[in-house]
């Protein structure tokens, strides 16, 4: 056994223990994830962390702030209460693996298991404890940009691969060092905005829920899934982030989800923007009374939920409800006894060479050849002259596919330079085409390609 894993009853008697001494302020402060990057709006992290303000934070990818961060968070914060440190990590740390549609079009579960079994292993050596991840959105536009992340639209072959890279992250014990939480997004109905169009509302009958869009949640749920996070948009004029019917009957009365629901950034503010809510105030209380465990920076809980308290809209014992499984998590996981991390493992675990060996086999089995005209591949070695057409071909960034980790240098080899390492011979020609647009707000360009938080 591992020496880190507790048993049911002694979990619940550390939970309760905790929350018996937690003041409502801490309590509040569990359910808060701050930003822990220069970019990210609100308060200092160091400041919430340190009176117990903040239950975890994301947009950080730096073992040493990492570390900084957790020792204000145990020797500082009144009930000195571990902090979950959590980034999204979708298709590989530092060793990049194929975009997740492309290793759902191997048909094969095993390439993402062992694909996010290795991201795992990098994730956790730096620090982390939390991917957001993965994304099992089915969608069946081709506009919706989102696409790239998921399986497609298949709910089968999507249930297949949610559950195997759910097995990958997390492997049978949360408690191994070298594994990390999954979060199962976004729940639900995400992949059919109107339109294509990210954000835009969702309108889907019940029968198409229960048919299309919920099965890979629900696989996720029977592999052990330890977290999920909710939608931006509105299902059926109704908000994702305050929906009764997702969060509570469907999540936890029908499947028995006993893990914790975090919002997708902003979400449970942006409330107010879709019309739902009066005001701030109401929109903490419906994502309390909708049961989301976890508001994701807009600090709409921390500002609101005290007062609610206070005026009898909410109860501590709904607020106890939320709490208990994000301290659950944190103490199945060891980071009471074990919060820091090395900062000298993750070098040591991203030059293992099985790592770049099991990318290798996953870009194979993910490769689909839809037409070999004329036998033409594979080329022939004493191919004299060879064109390659597109800004694509010569990037670094697009070869290594969307959604890398914060800080992240790209190192790929370009198809433009495999073709000329292969055929030295050979006359290859370039034509880039027209430059890529690319329409991603300057603070989060900054962070994904290197610029905000510093690399590791």
């Amino acid at each position: 056994m591992n020496t880190l894993q507790k048993t049911a009853a002694e979990v619940e008697a550390r939970v309760e223990a905790l929350l018996s001494r937690m003041s409502l302020e801490e309590k509040i402060g569990q359910l808060n994830q701050v930003g822990g990057a220069e970019f990210a709006p609100g308060p200092k992290a160091e400041d919430q962390i340190r009176k117990g303000g903040a239950g975890s934070v994301l947009w950080l990818n730096e073992t040493k702030k990492f570390n900084a961060l957790q020792k204000i968070a145990v020797e500082e914060s009144p009930s000195g209460i571990p902090l979950l440190f959590a980034l999204d990590v979708i298709h590989g740390y530092r060793t990049i693996f194929p975009v997740p549609l492309a290793m759902a079009a191997s048909w094969d579960p095993a390439v993402p298991e062992q694909a996010q079994t290795v991201a795992a292993r990098e994730t956790r050596a730096a620090g982390l404890h939390w991917t957001f991840g993965p994304m099992i959105d089915i969608a069946r536009d081709a506009r919706w940009g989102r696409i790239v992340e998921g399986a497609g639209e298949d709910p089968y072959l999507g249930s297949a691969m949610a559950a195997a890279q759910v097995r990958g992250f997390q492997g049978e014990d949360i408690a191994d060092p070298e594994r990390v939480l999954a979060c199962a997004k976004h729940f639900a109905g995400y992949g059919f905005s109107e339109g294509g169009r990210d954000y835009d509302p969702v309108y889907l009958s019940e029968t198409q829920l229960r048919n299309i869009v919920f099965p890979p949640f629900e696989a996720t749920i029977k592999a052990g899934v330890a977290t999920f996070m909710g939608a931006y948009m509105d299902l059926n004029d109704v908000p994702a982030s305050g929906n009764r019917f997702l969060m509570r009957q469907v999540l936890r009365e029908e499947w028995g989800f006993t893990g914790f629901v975090v919002s997708d950034a902003f979400a449970i503010g942006n409330m107010l923007v879709q019309g739902h809510v009066r005001d701030r105030r109401d929109a903490a209380l419906r994502g309390i009374k909708a049961g989301l465990n976890m508001d994701m920076s807009s600090y709409t809980y921390t500002e609101n939920v005290a007062g609610l308290v206070a005026d009898g809209a909410l109860t501590v014992a709904e607020i106890d409800e939320l709490v208990r499984p994000i301290l659950a998590i944190k103490i199945k996981m060891g980071l009471f006894e074990q919060p820091y991390a090395d900062e000298a493992l993750l070098e040591q675990v991203v030059a293992r060479p099985d790592h770049r060996a099991t990318a290798r086999w996953a870009a194979q089995r993910s490769m689909v050849l839809l037409k070999n005209e004329g036998g033409l591949l594979p080329l022939k070695k004493d191919i004299k002259n060879v064109a390659v057409i597109g800004p694509l071909a010569d990037s670094m960034e697009a070869t290594e596919g969307s959604w890398m980790v914060f800080g992240h240098r790209p190192a790929a080899v370009t198809i433009l330079a495999g073709i000329r390492a292969k055929l030295p011979n050979a006359e290859v020609r370039y034509a880039p085409g027209p430059e890529i647009r690319r329409d991603i707000p300057s603070w989060f360009e900054s962070a994904m390609i290197g610029g905000a938080p510093k690399p590791l």
